[in-house]
């Protein structure tokens, strides 16, 4: 596996735009993605049950194949009524009509302020531009990946190569936006974060279960703040332009898939509103997968440990009793807990006895490991061989003042 350049563009067979239509005063608010031919996909959506209008019109549409995607930022068009699923349609109908494509090959999705009508004027002017900019290339995925961020402050996009079993080098370009209201826990078939992977790759059958399992190890573990949104989706898009064997049941496709959805997953966190520091949790030692998920998730999800994080203070109970309150099988006498950063670490707990006590040379180096801007939380729950990596940051009165101010 190569990592390269190019994002959402970076796989044969893709253009992308992305323009400014006047949802927002200045900034770049509509993208457009779209493949030579149709591509077969995968789409996940939000279990909010609040579900904004683009993500219910995705799910009425439950696609098989799409060759195009518009999405905008701004306005989130959740909450909207019938209305918002009426403006909704009316996107994919008009860019359908401009890219001479049908309806149900076009998909959509929209992030931004939640409750308000769609500026349907400014779209109608807006999709023709967008449909007019397309291209292929550095600059192309670059507009794409500002146009769908909100309280975002850099663009996230990702891509690489891989080899498949057959010699076929295949290419997985993605690009993705969030920054708040980040808890994502998005199903297949079933801010907000958006994200879309293209590749040229072929696939032959829905590659529901293998996507699910991907966004399960990557944007499923990741938290900023607890909330999950109501306009949650991930797209996977394959043209098969590249040729080759069919790569369903590649490892090393689905490796590269990880690889671009866990650096996707990793910008986001590092972009958390008011965020100061990256905080990565390996859980180990867990009686399955699915229980290594649980408890990795629930650390990272802790407001607790959030806040200790941010003051850099080494209150290893928080994180025990969010382990505690999980729901996952431990056994608290052969528990561990670790902290490092930077090549230096040090253990909190061992087998049911602390080893920090106040002004204690384990509490301060501890201290002076939460004050870097990356942090590792190791965890051995003592009860069988599996494991699972979960992505937070801590929480800051910086996104107290952005939340408390973020419609005006």
């Amino acid at each position: 596996m190569e990592p390269v350049e190019g994002g959402i563009t970076a796989a044969m067979g893709y253009k992308a735009a992305g323009i400014h239509c006047g949802i927002k005063k200045e900034k770049l608010d509509l993208a457009l993605i779209l493949s030579d031919a149709p591509a077969r996909v995968a789409v996940a959506y939000t279990r909010n049950k609040v579900r904004a209008a683009p993500i219910e019109v995705m799910m009425n549409k439950d696609p098989e194949f799409l060759q195009a995607f518009i999405a905008n930022s701004g306005n989130a068009n959740a909450i909207t009524g019938s209305k918002g699923r009426e403006d909704a349609l009316a996107m994919i109908a008009q860019t359908s009509k401009e890219l001479g494509i049908s309806e149900d090959l076009v998909g959509v999705a929209s992030t931004g302020v939640i409750g308000r009508y769609m500026p349907m004027d400014r779209l109608t002017f807006g999709i023709p531009e967008a449909v007019k900019s397309l291209g292929k290339g550095i600059e192309y995925a670059d507009m794409a990946a500002r146009a769908i961020m909100t309280t975002d402050t850099i663009k996230k996009e990702a891509a690489c190569k891989v080899v498949l079993r057959d010699g076929t080098i295949v290419t997985i370009g993605g690009m993705a936006k969030g920054s708040g209201m980040i808890s994502p826990a998005m199903k297949a078939l079933h801010a907000t974060t958006l994200s879309f992977v293209t590749t040229d790759a072929l696939l032959t059958k829905r590659p529901d279960a293998k996507w699910q399992q991907a966004l399960d190890r990557s944007f499923n573990m990741i938290n900023v703040d607890g909330d999950q949104s109501t306009n949650d989706i991930s797209v996977l898009m394959a043209n098969g332009a590249a040729g080759g064997q069919a790569a369903d049941d590649d490892p090393e496709f689905w490796r590269g898939v990880e690889h671009v959805l866990k650096t996707l997953a990793k910008m986001i966190v590092m972009d958390g509103e008011g965020a100061t520091k990256l905080v990565e949790v390996n859980v180990v030692g867990a009686a399955s997968e699915s229980d290594a998920r649980i408890a990795a998730k629930a650390v990272i999800s802790s407001n607790l440990v959030k806040a200790a994080i941010f003051g850099a203070d080494p209150n290893f109970g928080r994180i025990l009793a969010a382990i505690g309150n999980s729901g996952c099988e431990f056994d608290l006498d052969k528990l561990q807990l670790t902290m490092a950063s930077n090549g230096t670490s040090t253990s909190l707990f061992d087998r049911g006895v602390p080893l920090t006590w106040s002004d204690s040379n384990v509490e301060s180096t501890a201290r002076r490991i939460m004050g870097e801007k990356k942090i590792t939380i190791k965890l051995n729950l003592g009860v069988g061989d599996s494991s699972a990596e979960a992505w937070g940051c801590d929480l800051s009165y910086d996104y107290v003042k952005i939340n408390a101010q973020y419609t005006t």
